[in-house]
């Protein structure tokens, strides 16, 4: 095999390595492993691509997201300093962002935008599989000025290489099988890529099924967690066309789900996305450009919400999305990019239980970012306008009279950010930033209006919502030393305030499946308070208030030996404290103070890893918060794996064993009425092969 890029090169050994227990010894790696150009530029939150990036961002890849890739997108990042999990069970898993979710967190694939509804409920999954990911960049804090409103507390975007950018010479591949774990895992994965120098063609593909996964017995409903069974399967075909200065691709993705919820025994989600997209660039064009890029994408999204074997409801998401960027050359001292970016897609709810209606909302912006480097200095200072427009169909697309008419939203939107990095000497650095976000209201935010089976809640959104407004301030200090250049750490702080925080609050009211509320007379001699015989839920309004946000990040990894032996120690804490200051209580799902300590031991083939995972007792709930305080645990993993090098390949084998105590915990970050149901995950061993070629 012969793959020229750094990011070919890479490709095969991390696209299915998704359960490999610990990092492999730098001897053993073949070169295909050893991404090091890669792993040192970041993407996101750094449109110039320069060495130093003043927003914080951690980028996984390589050995890193080997070891954390889970069985969502959630689960993955998950312990990364300021990140938590909005699970709802195994299966459902949105990142969180220093206690922001939902539409204040970006979801991008290769920076642009993916369709599906995992941010209009937490039983919805993102429709994206951590075994087709290359590399994944996490941006904390306000990242509205590159990417949207929906960006207001941060940015997830998955990078893969579906569509090659860089030229391919020969042939090669992967492949994986393992087994096991809490969740009875049994999953099988491939990838191809091949190329002439010119033409780069690429092909991937997964399945993966689960079982009920296993918790502690401790759990008070036995050692299996009913209805959280999954499977999923998707693959993609891909082809570039490369050249000096730039590539012109093509990739088509199909992925498929079909997972338990495991709020209900018999409510199943069937998940199914189909994704065109079209990409290129170009470098060199002449004096006053340096290189110009453009992204367009088309998005098919389904799912429907089965109960036992009858649709409940049914979502559909079709979407288009185009960036383009120009980075001009210099102008004097400064370096920058104008770009213009477009969406738009139209979503719908059909079924008995539907709770919005369908939606089209259309967003164009324009956007500015420019960077100046005066000696150990850099300066970054952007803009951007957008618009956001929002229609709802009302009853006339549903038939629901509750849905109501016709109705349009538009709001004009405006963002502006600064930051500066001070380099300290060649190891240590300050970085400081400010911003001013707005976000328009998402459309069920304005539109919902209706039972949600999987949430058990229902839902009602307000037309008269206006647009949410951040002002965010962050600080850093990072430095790396020692004499093999492998100790480094950062601790930074940040602060946020919103005005008009768009809270899903619990109301107080009943309501049942037709939207009646208070005390109604069945005719039955029954009221509706004491539930009509028919399925009574609470309310969850959407209500603009005053927030607030603030708490610090700690990372560091310490080489205690180096060579021939090595053994570092790695540990990682975060905090947030999040308040309603319109009714003087804590804002939900918010993750305690949590720390991880792993000490990483190498010896030739050989790796070990350990872990342990604290989390803090979360007292600082609401007052009607259902599960009431989190309790603090203290859970231990660890990982073991042997590399080999074979003629013309390398072979990996791996044991993971997650909670060796069996302890039972939560998470905090669940929407309180799954958060008892679905504890974390019991003890159980994960094994796997892995075969590069």
């Amino acid at each position: 095999m012969n793959l020229k890029s750094p990011t070919m090169a890479l490709l095969p050994s991390l696209m299915f390595a998704g359960s490999m227990a610990a990092q492999p010894p730098e001897e053993v790696l073949s070169a295909a492993a050893k991404p090091k150009k890669l792993e040192e530029i970041v993407v996101t939150g750094n449109p110039l691509k320069t060495d130093d990036v003043v927003a914080p961002v951690t980028s996984l890849s390589g050995a890193d997201l080997v070891l954390k890739r889970g069985a969502t997108l959630g689960d993955t990042l998950d312990g990364i300093a300021g990140v938590s999990n909005a699970s709802f069970g195994p299966n459902a898993g949105r990142p969180v962002i220093r206690g922001l979710d939902g539409d204040r967190i970006r979801v991008l694939s290769n920076s642009g935008a993916t369709f599906d509804a995992s941010s209009v409920s937490f039983d919805h999954n993102t429709a994206i599989d951590p075994l087709a990911i290359e590399r994944v960049e996490v941006l904390r804090g306000p990242a509205a000025l590159l990417y949207g409103g929906g960006a207001i507390g941060g940015v997830v975007n998955v990078i893969d290489n579906r569509i090659p950018k860089e030229a391919i010479s020969g042939a090669g591949g992967a492949i994986e099988m393992r087994v096991g774990g809490p969740e009875r895992e049994r999953g099988s994965a491939g990838l191809l890529e091949a190329g002439n120098g010119s033409i780069a063609l690429h092909a991937d593909g997964f399945d993966r099924t689960t079982g009920n996964y296993r918790v502690p017995r401790d759990a008070g409903r036995g050692d299996r967690i009913a209805n959280s069974a999954s499977n999923s399967k998707g693959g993609a075909l891909g082809a570039s066309w490369t050249f000096a200065g730039g590539h012109l691709g093509l990739s088509r993705a199909e992925y498929r789900s079909n997972y338990g919820t495991v709020a209900e025994p018999d409510v199943k989600i069937d998940m199914k996305q189909s994704r065109t997209t079209l990409e290129g660039e170009m470098t060199g064009l002449g004096q006053a450009l340096e290189s110009l890029s453009a992204r367009i994408g088309q998005t098919d999204y389904q799912h429907v919400e089965l109960e036992g074997s009858e649709v409940g409801t049914r979502f559909t998401n079709k979407g288009n999305d185009f960036r383009l960027e120009a980075r001009h050359s210099p102008l004097g001292p400064a370096a920058g990019l104008v770009g213009v970016q477009a969406e738009s897609f139209t979503f719908a709810a059909l079924g008995e239980e539907a709770f919005v209606p369908a939606t089209r909302s259309r967003n164009q912006a324009v956007f500015l970012y420019e960077e100046i480097t005066p000696g150990p200095w850099k300066i970054s200072v952007g803009a951007r306008a957008e618009s956001n427009r929002v229609t709802s169909a009302g009853e006339a697309a549903s038939g629901i009279a509750r849905f109501g008419s016709s109705s349009e939203k538009v709001f004009r939107l405006l963002s502006a950010s600064a930051g500066v990095l001070f380099k300290l000497d060649a190891g240590a650095s300050l970085t400081a930033s400010m911003s001013h976000s707005q976000r328009g209201p998402a459309f069920y935010e304005l539109f919902a209006d209706g039972p949600h089976v999987a949430t058990a809640a229902y839902e009602l959104g307000d037309r008269s919502l206006q647009r949410e407004k951040s002002n965010a301030l962050d600080a850093g200090v990072q430095w790396k030393w020692g004499p093999s250049g492998k100790s480094n750490a950062r601790i930074g702080v940040f602060m946020n305030r919103f005005d008009n925080y768009i809270a899903l609050r619990r109301s107080g009211i009943l309501r049942d499946a037709q939207g009646r509320a208070g005390v109604i007379d069945c005719g039955d001699g029954t009221s509706l308070e004491s539930g009509c015989g028919a399925r009574v839920l609470p309310e969850f309004r959407y209500q603009g208030v005053k927030a607030g946000l603030s708490g610090f990040e700690l990372e560091a990894r310490l080489r205690l030996v180096d060579r021939p032996h090595t053994l570092d120690w790695e540990v990682k804490a975060d905090y947030t404290r999040a308040q309603d200051r319109t009714n003087n209580e804590p804002l939900p799902r918010i993750a305690p103070l949590r720390l991880n300590q792993a000490l990483i031991y190498s010896n030739g083939p050989w790796s070990l890893r350990t872990d342990v995972d604290y989390s803090a007792r979360q007292g600082r709930v609401p007052g009607n918060d259902l599960g009431g305080a989190t309790p603090a645990h203290t859970l231990v993993h660890a990982a073991l794996s042997y590399t080999t090098q074979l003629p013309g390949a390398s072979l990996l084998a791996f044991l993971k064993f997650n909670n060796i105590g069996d302890r039972l915990a939560y998470n905090a970050s669940s929407i309180d009425t799954v958060r008892l149901l679905a504890p974390l995950p019991g003890r159980g061993i994960k094994a796997g092969v892995q075969l590069n070629f």
